[in-house]
């Protein structure tokens, strides 16, 4: 961490003086802060991290997305060139799995430019180091991607964008802010007591009950969407949430991969909410992309053929190894595990055929 004085952070100190000059501040710009700081300091992945994403769970989760791309790529009549993009690529291992599997159709190879929006300048180093050879382009956000069609891909991005809180209290709803507590500097929640123009959005719902809105997450939504619609491509969203919209606080911290408070030691643990892919999907729509999914993730590796990959894998493994890719295709496809919670969402340009994984365009 930035260091200490007493039990408290660098990162919590510059916070209670931003609220002791401005007052309380939202759940939003507190995630974005401490985020910021997070994500700027250390490599958060793998075991000695505080969690572990799909890519780092088994080299199929990229390979299959890489043929997903290539396949669509294909059949949308192979764009030349076209821009290959991943938001938030970690240590950049999804990429170059997904650039692995997608050297299997040359030409695709040969039409890509890869792009990363990435704001850490620790993880560009670890990304820069894992894709020697294919020199990525960094960015940090997609406006400054170049014009053109592109392939666009997401996985665990979402659920990292900061969240508005709002609580439903004597009929009303109130936006949940973060104060400071009793001995003016720790932090702590609280609810405004003046209105807001954002719950104008938010459903009926009983006292007690919380929901919450990522303005974020909408206006991503909608800039893909219109990119897209203008410019041409798609875009594969993959992410833990929920559909269709519904309330509850899914506010979440996370420090060497066990839960801890959102509040407590800000700087230290992962911050992250549940995806609300109703919203996110009504963005995009309205932006102008047409939209397939959200799909299970179970069910989407399944439909791109995950058993059929592990098979081949385990032809030449030993024991140990195919013990391994089985509990590793488990843990990304289980009911249990992954399977279920985390979903997978495409959008498109106009015109476009139905991607891979997905019945028909979702309504």
């Amino acid at each position: 961490m930035a260091g200490t004085t007493g039990d408290l952070s660098a990162v919590a100190q510059r916070l209670a003086q931003r609220i002791r000059a401005s007052g309380p501040i939202s759940v939003a710009e507190y995630m974005d802060d401490v985020s910021a700081f997070y994500y700027g300091t250390r490599d958060p992945f793998g075991v000695a991290g505080d969690f572990i994403t799909a890519p780092e769970i088994s080299q199929i989760f990229g390979e299959l997305i890489g043929l997903w791309c290539a396949d669509l790529w294909q059949r949308m009549g192979a764009p030349e060139p076209i821009l290959l993009v991943e938001l938030g690529a970690g240590r950049g291992t999804l990429m170059a799995d997904a650039l692995r599997a997608a050297a299997t159709v040359p030409a695709f190879g040969r039409a890509l430019r890869i792009h990363l929006v990435e704001r850490s300048a620790v993880l560009r180093r670890m990304q820069a180091e894992k894709l020697q050879g294919v020199a990525p382009q960094w960015h940090d956000g997609i406006a400054t991607l170049p014009a053109g069609p592109m392939l666009l891909i997401a996985n665990e991005f979402l659920d990292a964008l900061p969240i508005r809180q709002f609580e439903r209290r004597d009929g009303a709803w109130h936006e949940r802010r973060i104060m400071l507590g009793d001995d003016g500097e720790r932090l702590a929640f609280a609810l405004d007591p003046q209105p807001n123009l954002l719950t104008a959005l938010l459903p009926q719902a009983e006292d007690g009950s919380v929901a919450e809105l990522s303005p974020a997450a909408s206006a991503l939504g909608h800039a893909l969407g219109a990119r897209l619609a203008a410019q041409g491509g798609a875009a594969l969203l993959i992410d833990y949430g929920y559909f269709p919209s519904a309330c509850g606080d899914t506010l979440q911290a996370v420090r060497q991969h066990r839960p801890c408070a959102a509040l407590e030691e800000p700087g230290s643990a992962d911050l992250t909410a549940h995806v609300d892919f109703a919203a996110f999907a009504s963005a995009a729509r309205k932006g102008g992309a047409l939209v397939y999914g959200p799909a299970t993730q179970a069910a989407f590796l399944t439909s791109l053929g995950i058993a059929a990959r592990a098979a081949s894998l385990m032809k030449n493994a030993s024991a140990a190894q195919a013990e391994t890719i089985d509990a590793a295709c488990h843990r990304l496809i289980g009911d249990t595990e992954m399977g279920s919670l985390f979903k997978v969402l495409a959008l498109t340009q106009p015109g476009a055929p139905v991607p891979a994984g997905f019945a028909k365009e979702t309504s």
